[in-house]
């Protein structure tokens, strides 16, 4: 159970640069791993919540926004426990500090790790300026209601507002323990529409993102970087470039393993157009290095090698191998998924003033804690010398994790000795990104005879994210992977995943859904293929595979939210009831469908498609059903379980980085598509009611819509695409 406290009008002040008086209360949440200290855990901070005087209510918000909600959905939590009168709700943006835990925003856990330390915050700021208003009455706290940021005594009728008690309040002892809301008495969290806290602001362009960030005497940089992963400076001729106008200094930067895996000469300038001219004018001579021959081509002729043998086994029930030698009735299929670019709208930006003694950043990032370690670990400084102010994001998916930017943005600025803004390319970001890993992979089953599986054999090999982070001697390499294909929860009697790694240069990162963006592809159309080769319709085929199997047990999150097969039955049943799975459909029209239960949340699909005689598809509609146990913003789940499913679609459709001669190909959006409103499909987003606890949905709706769309493309067709993105030419008909 986490801790509240009350905040210091000192330790307020010195974290947030507020100085309003009234209640102030924070919450301790879990801290940044490796930042514990005694001094930090007797004076936990938290996210803070501020009820001011004037009856304002101000929630600070420790996770970063990329477009997500995340700074309307957690205030939420916090002013439903409160009972504050929404109207009357502010956010303000944490900077990085270790008191308020790990500020690290992905793997759509942010509702879902402080879901109760929140409540826990706004359910003591009522109990204290209930207290507050009982005492002023001297009557029992416990006559008293609360609603929409006023105190009532039931029993008189008397009123006050929390602004009227908050000073009173401030002074009281935060009470040890308190009770939260049951479900039924929710008035803001599960509410179908909530006006989002920053809209207004994000739409008169008031919202302030990184590249919007400016600083008295700043300069501006941008970044010549090798053309070849791991191609490192010879020499360099700027002779042309200081001479542009503008130009100020030439900085080269050298890279530091994983977190800057480029070197790179930089121009610094009085404008960022100066600093373009600069970098256009340097001659510089590479060293390519070792991976100037890596291509497309050689991967996967790498990865075709590998995957036609056994691998580590990850996952081994039963003897697959030998049921399979043994089969009357044996599937194989071997499928390949290409490297993945993030292509954020928001090209990567940092600006950093970097003294002697000190360094502050100013960064669209997901991770300031990283950034802000790594940075400060460079400059030789103490982490109480950094300090971060996390800005909007124009974009994250995992790109903005990773600290090469601010760290950049840190060396340049120590360099030049000015504060100094590094600004990203379209082309750079395509060039230089941290791409979700390529993989292939080779399956094969076999079918009793009542057509289920009794032997199921997958083979992955990938060049792998954590190998590329902590080297290919690692242990369990395979570690972010597996997700969607080493955690199957079909009931398969004998069952083998095997993985393997694939050497390459490429720089690999967290891309929305990591590993089950690709590995849902593979396994969801398998289970197709499957159902087809039995003769069953792939729903049912699907669901008689879940069978009635127990909530599963375990420590931890398994723990806390088990997998649960009836949950997962619900979505599908409601996905094929909602997307016509069983009613008559348009000519030319076909339907595929798809599950899966990733980032502890349920979500099935139905694809409407239809494919023209040149084998174009279209995707007409999307039907998508999820459970994410209670829908804290019902209207934000929508919202990323739409974006999840265009976000996957332009991956589906358009989405390949390939390599040559150790280069990306690909530069802007004219060869790295992304899908056009004309092509968006009309999306349906059905949310299963529940008051189970929530989980998140920024990357779950992603997972599914490949296979969906690939299996109508069969259903249409009756050519199955393994290989991504789709190709009119392996689907045209004739």
């Amino acid at each position: 159970m986490s801790s509240v406290v009350k905040v210091t009008r000192r330790d307020f002040v010195k974290v947030s640069s507020a100085a309003s008086l009234g209640l102030i209360l924070a919450a301790e949440l879990p801290s940044v791993v490796g930042a514990e200290s005694s001094a930090t855990a007797a004076a936990p901070l938290g996210p803070f919540v501020q009820v001011s005087p004037d009856g304002q209510i101000t929630i600070w918000v420790h996770k970063s926004e990329m477009g997500q909600g995340v700074r309307t959905t957690l205030p939420m939590i916090v002013a439903e426990e409160l009972d504050a009168e929404w109207s009357r709700v502010r956010i303000r943006q944490s900077d990085l500090d270790s008191r308020f835990g790990s500020q690290g925003t992905g793997g759509s856990s942010s509702v879902r790790t402080t879901w109760m330390p929140l409540r826990k915050t706004g359910a003591t700021a009522r109990a204290m300026l209930v207290a507050a208003a009982a005492a002023g009455w001297s009557v029992e706290p416990a006559t008293c209601q609360t609603d929409a940021g006023m105190i009532t005594h039931v029993p008189t009728g008397r009123r006050v507002s929390y602004g009227e008690v908050a000073k009173v309040a401030a002074t009281l002892p935060v009470p040890a323990d308190v009770s939260v809301k049951a479900p039924a008495s929710f008035r803001i969290i599960g509410r179908k529409k909530v006006e989002r806290l920053d809209n207004i602001d994000i739409v008169r362009g008031r919202g302030r993102f990184g590249i919007d960030s400016h600083l008295a005497g700043m300069l501006y940089a941008v970044v010549l970087r090798s053309p070849v992963f791991g191609g490192t400076v010879v020499s360099v001729d700027d002779k042309k470039a200081r001479s542009v106008p503008g130009v100020r200094t030439i900085v080269r930067i050298e890279a530091r393993g994983s977190d800057l895996p480029w070197n790179g000469v930089a121009v610094v300038a009085t404008s960022t157009w100066a600093a373009m001219k600069g970098r256009d004018a340097l001659k510089v001579q590479w060293d390519e290095g070792t991976r100037a021959t890596e291509s497309s081509a050689s991967l996967s002729d790498l990865m075709a090698e590998i995957v036609s043998k056994p691998g580590r086994a990850i996952r081994h029930e039963g003897n697959a191998d030998d049921v399979l030698a043994a089969a009357a009735q044996r599937i194989e299929a071997t499928y390949e998924v290409p490297y993945l670019a993030h292509a954020t709208m928001e090209p990567m930006n940092c600006t950093a003033h970097a003294t002697p003694r000190s360094l502050e950043l100013w960064a669209p990032t997901q991770f300031a804690d990283w950034a802000a370690s790594t940075c400060g670990h460079a400059l030789g400084l103490s982490p109480e010398q950094v300090k971060v102010h996390v800005t909007l994001l124009g974009g994250g998916f995992g790109r903005r994790a990773n600290p090469d930017f601010a760290l950049e943005a840190s060396l340049i600025s120590k360099a030049a000795g000015a504060p100094v803004k590094v600004q990203w390319t379209r082309e750079d970001d395509m060039q230089h990104d941290f791409y979700r890993p390529a993989s292939m992979h080779k399956l094969t089953a076999a079918l009793g005879k009542d057509g289920k599986p009794v032997a199921w054999r997958h083979r992955l090999v990938s060049p792998s994210i954590d190998a590329y982070m902590h080297g290919t001697d690692a242990k369990n390499i395979q570690e972010s992977e597996m997700d969607g294909a080493g955690d199957l929860r079909q009931r398969i009697p004998n069952l083998r995943v095997d993985y393997a790694y694939a050497d390459s240069g490429v720089p690999r990162g967290w891309w929305r859904s990591v590993a089950n963006s690709g590995n849902t592809f593979v396994v969801q159309s398998f289970f197709d293929e499957l159902a087809h080769a039995a003769g069953k319709d792939p729903v049912a085929y699907q669901l008689a595979l879940l069978g009635d199997a127990p909530v599963a047990s375990g420590q931890g999150e398994a723990r806390d939210y088990p997998f649960n097969s009836g949950r997962m039955r619900r979505v599908i049943e409601l996905a094929a009831e909602k997307g016509g799975w069983s009613q008559a459909r348009a000519a030319g029209r076909f339907l595929g469908f798809a599950a899966e239960y990733s980032f502890l949340t349920y979500v099935a699909e139905i694809a409407e498609v239809s494919v023209a005689d040149d084998g174009t598809p279209r995707v007409h509609r999307v039907v998508a059903a999820v459970d994410c146990g209670t829908p804290v913003n019902p209207d934000g789940v929508a919202a990323q379980i739409e974006g999840g499913i265009n976000f996957g679609l332009t991956a589906a459709l358009k989405g390949r980085i390939s390599l040559n001669n150790g280069r990306v190909e690909q530069s802007n959006f004219h060869d790295y598509e992304l899908l056009r409103m004309n092509e968006a499909p009309k999306i349906e987003v059905h949310i299963v009611p529940s008051d189970e606890l929530p989980t998140g949905t920024g990357e779950p709706g992603l997972p599914p819509l490949a296979p969906a769309v690939c299996n109508a493309i069969f259903a249409a067709t009756g050519k199955r695409v393994r290989r991504l993105p789709i190709d009119a030419a392996d689907i045209r008909k004739g």
